[in-house]
């Protein structure tokens, strides 16, 4: 920058020593917000000298500055045009007493800090249905995280919705007991892969493809054992796959890279997942009867606890709904009265079942899966051991 850009008025003098012509105006030389009126110099006035040549280390040369610091004045020509009257801005606001001040960066003006504009408030005074807009996607929210955002209870029973798929998953079983093993197999599968899928779900281990196929191939494998051994070698056959199961498990989670914390987590998973999977291979081992009065006991005590009722009402409901549902299958295959024995601890186990599935805030897919299969799993060792028992 030239000096004559720094001090528009003449040199710069500290000391005093080379006070300015007061017969002479001082103008600026540069641009302005007007341009089409310039001053004209006549020949025979002193025309300013061009501007200094900047120094090749961009320091200016100090006397060209100070020759072009002055030029002629404007009003003695007979040929200049004068400059348009200036008119005066409109003053500014000053700043309301007891209002906050903004102060910005340098160069900025300094005034009242602006109010934030206040959100819109819908008709009636009340609050909006919605929240913020979001960027990141989807941004429902669930039960399960309305719940934990609320600090409401960790329990959130599965609903109708999965009691009516564990009444028909319970009806089919008691169905095809008495028909045929093979046939049996059928809606068992089915309440295998649910368990094996619902229980890594329920313990937050999302996706575990590895650990759901081992515990889901553990229950085929007892169904397969079960029905090559046949039902009296059904406790044999069941603790044999459990034991294999669980050492398969061990081997697969020593070969694995992760931490220590994480492969303890998924060994108590998977082999938890496995257990389940193969007991609910029980329903093979039990006799025909005493499946087909637990099946229809799951199924109705399933149905019962779905409904609005209080806690300790819908348990008593539950229960004497469970026992009913067995007399009435025992009336239906021949068993008699008998038959309410079995459905009763059937029923008991289905409730502990729909209580392990509510849990830490379940979410839909867990409901779906462990809260329909997880009453009936439960379920099938207190029917074969009951079942045998009463012959």
């Amino acid at each position: 920058m030239s000096s004559d850009q720094q001090y528009p008025y003449g040199t710069h003098d500290p000391y005093g020593q080379n006070p300015p012509d007061p017969h002479v105006t001082q103008t600026w030389e540069g641009q302005t917000w007007d341009t089409q009126y310039q001053p004209v110099v006549e020949p025979g006035q002193h025309a300013p000298y061009p501007q200094a040549t900047p120094h090749p280390h961009g320091a200016p040369y100090p006397q060209a500055a100070a020759e072009t610091a002055y030029l002629p004045p404007v009003g003695a020509a007979p040929g200049a045009y004068p400059l348009p009257p200036e008119t005066p801005a409109a003053p500014a606001a000053g700043p309301v007493p007891g209002a906050p001040v903004a102060y910005g960066p340098q160069g900025a003006s300094y005034g009242p800090a602006a109010e934030p504009p206040a959100a819109p408030v819908p008709p009636g005074g009340a609050e909006p249905a919605y929240g913020t807009p979001t960027t990141l996607g989807n941004a429902r929210v669930t039960d399960a995280q309305r719940a934990r955002a609320e600090g409401r209870s960790p329990i959130i029973p599965p609903g109708m919705q999965p009691a009516g798929l564990t009444a028909l998953t319970g009806l089919l079983l008691a169905a095809t007991a008495g028909v045929s093993p093979y046939l049996l197999l059928v809606p068992l599968v089915a309440l295998q892969g649910l368990t094996a899928a619902g229980w890594f779900r329920l313990n937050g281990m999302w996706p575990a493809r590895q650990g759901i196929a081992l515990a889901f191939a553990g229950g085929l494998v007892s169904d397969a054992v079960l029905l090559t051994a046949g039902r009296e070698h059904a406790p044999a056959a069941l603790v044999g796959t459990l034991g294999v199961w669980v050492l398969l498990t061990l081997v697969l989670q020593l070969r694995s890279h992760a931490a220590p914390d994480e492969r303890m987590h998924g060994l108590m998973a998977t082999i938890a997942s496995a257990a389940l999977t193969i007991v609910a291979a029980g329903f093979l081992a039990a006799a025909p009867d005493a499946v087909a009065a637990g099946g229809a006991a799951v199924a109705v005590a399933a149905l019962a606890r779905a409904l609005p009722l209080p806690g300790a009402v819908s348990v008593a409901v539950a229960l004497l709904a469970a026992a009913g549902a067995g007399i009435a299958a025992g009336a239906v295959t021949g068993a008699g009265a008998g038959a309410a024995l079995p459905a009763l601890g059937a029923g008991v186990c289905a409730l502990v079942g729909l209580r392990v599935a509510s849990y830490d805030y379940p979410s839909r897919f867990v409901h779906m899966t462990a809260g329909v299969a997880l009453p009936l799993t439960a379920a099938a060792p207190i029917v074969h051991l009951l079942g045998r028992a009463l012959g």
